[in-house]
């Protein structure tokens, strides 16, 4: 019997897990999650032409006839095989839940299905089915020891880069269990390290939670109050001290990701006939407790409308910053600031 694998350990050694024909990816982390993903995509169909193998659905759009369909054709690419993946799927998961159970047991050799979700039950029939068939991955934030061990080993494997405990668990301190953001961080003082020197708790000291991040939390701080003006005179500041866009998009992520999954639930539970207030979204998108009574006017500020977008417009921005576009990096930060800043229309 399969048994659920923690991202940590699944990304230590992505090979040892070979996907199955149905993989859930579930938990609160979004960092873990992106790289989760990633990799069993690449596992799944490993090929250059993977693009064309692949099928994505939104989880409140995805229709259950359309998505077998797609696992029952046959790809042109990589190696013949059909990758599926849901997005944001616990409501397609609740209203299909006997139909997925039935496709568990006997899944199409063609496909590869990956149903991204945040609650996974235990309880579940479902969930013990692909306990024993499929591949269960717990994307959940590691805490204490277990985060700043995972720092010094994500370091090394992914940024080349021998980073003491002492200083990762100063790290962890001073940034909080942010993952995208200490990845962010320990990318810079990998840059900062000469060749085959550690990063020292000294160097953590001076370098992280530096002005430059905080100049991005008053930009964005600024963006979400409406005040356009000082959100751009902190992203100039910020780039004419070397930052790089993709850098500062990274450091502000995390805030507009929280206020996206705050939406989410609002909006689920409403579709739900559910009733949920403002702050208590916050609280289970895992927004810390000393700033939910700003995130609560910011996500009043954006509104349900723009609070819906947020995760497409950081993936534009992303993207478009590593490549997609021939816009600058400076026009393609103002534009998402001003997307931010401007007022509700009526």
């Amino acid at each position: 019997m399969a048994k659920t694998v923690h991202a940590v350990a699944y990304l230590a050694a992505p090979a040892k897990h070979a996907p199955k024909a149905v993989n859930v990816v579930y938990g609160n982390d979004a960092f873990l999650k992106r790289l989760v993903l990633s990799a069993l995509k690449k596992n799944a169909l490993g090929s250059d032409d993977a693009g064309f193998s692949r099928s994505v659905f939104e989880g409140e759009k995805a229709v259950l006839k359309d998505v077998l369909d797609e696992l029952s054709t046959v790809a042109m690419f990589g190696g013949g095989r059909r990758l599926v993946v849901i997005e944001d799927a616990d409501n397609f998961v609740s209203l299909n839940r006997a139909k997925l159970e039935a496709y568990a047991e006997d899944p199409l050799p063609t496909g590869r299905l990956i149903l991204e979700v945040k609650s996974w039950p235990t309880s579940t029939r479902l969930h013990r089915i692909i306990a024993e068939t499929g591949l269960p991955v717990e994307c959940s934030t590691p805490s204490g020891a277990q985060l700043s061990n995972w720092l010094v080993a994500w370091a090394r494997q992914s940024h080349r880069a021998e980073l003491e405990p002492g200083a990762a668990r100063m790290m962890v301190e001073i940034v909080g269990p942010e993952l995208g953001l200490l990845d962010q961080e320990i990318a810079k003082l990998a840059l900062a390290v000469p060749e085959g020197a550690a990063i020292s708790a000294k160097l953590v000291a001076e370098r992280v939670g530096s002005w430059r991040a905080r100049t991005a939390w008053e930009m964005i701080d600024a963006a979400l109050a409406g005040n356009l003006r000082e959100a751009l005179v902190q992203l100039d500041r910020l780039l004419r001290a070397g930052e790089a866009p993709l850098g500062i998009l990274a450091q502000i992520s995390a805030t507009l990701r929280r206020l996206a999954a705050a939406t989410r639930l609002v909006l689920s539970a409403e579709a739900q006939r559910q009733r949920v207030t403002l702050r208590s979204a916050l609280a289970e998108a895992q927004v810390r407790t000393f700033v939910l009574d700003k995130s609560e006017r910011q996500l009043k500020h954006l509104g349900r409308d723009r609070g819906r977008q947020l995760y497409r417009w950081l993936l534009e921005a992303d993207l478009a910053l590593k490549g997609d576009s021939a816009l600058p990096g400076r026009l393609i930060l103002e534009n998402l600031l001003i997307r931010l800043a401007a007022r509700q229309t009526k």
